[in-house]
């Protein structure tokens, strides 16, 4: 395992390297452009993401409150949006020592997801006092990830459950 200064070491190295050290990536980099004629493929999105989840019960019917697709498992429940989910690892699967492919310091709450909403602020508001969840920050002017990062968009926040932070941006 490696110690935090060998981390600090590889990062720095990486950035070196594919910023200044690298003037045909840096240039592909710079003018957008994707390296999958260079490499073979390229990154698309992601699939899923996963955490571990300390109240079951209520984070599952919190979720289907909010309007997610949940499918429960015996060590995983996931809630589906679009083409996207997040698997919950039920206490018995992230507490268990031999389940090694997970994050090995994550423990409830260490989500903070950013969902956008398709519709008005009023319908939003709506669905989370629904849900029972309360807002505890917005409407605030957020930068999200469409268009490279620069899109503006307005955000309100809440937290499940188990107290992972939720924001929902509105394009």
């Amino acid at each position: 395992m490696r110690d935090g200064s060998s981390r600090k070491q590889s990062r720095r190295w990486f950035v070196r390297r594919a910023f200044s050290g690298g003037a045909g990536v840096s240039a592909t980099l710079l003018a957008g452009s994707s390296l999958s004629s260079q490499v073979g493929g390229s990154i698309q999105g992601f699939d899923h993401v996963a955490v571990p989840m300390r109240n079951t019960g209520p984070m599952v019917q919190f979720y289907r409150d909010l309007g997610f697709t949940v499918m429960e498992g015996p060590s995983i429940c996931s809630v589906h949006f679009g083409h996207h989910k997040i698997n919950f690892h039920r206490p018995e699967r992230w507490q268990d020592e031999t389940f090694t492919l997970r994050a090995p310091a994550a423990e409830p709450p260490c989500g903070d997801f950013c969902f956008v909403w398709d519709g008005t602020a009023d319908a939003l508001r709506s669905t989370l006092s629904q849900a029972g969840a309360e807002i505890i920050e917005g409407p605030v002017a957020r930068t999200g990830g469409r268009d490279g990062g620069t899109a503006s968009g307005t955000s309100l926040y809440i937290r499940d459950p188990d107290n992972n932070l939720l924001e929902f941006i509105i394009y």
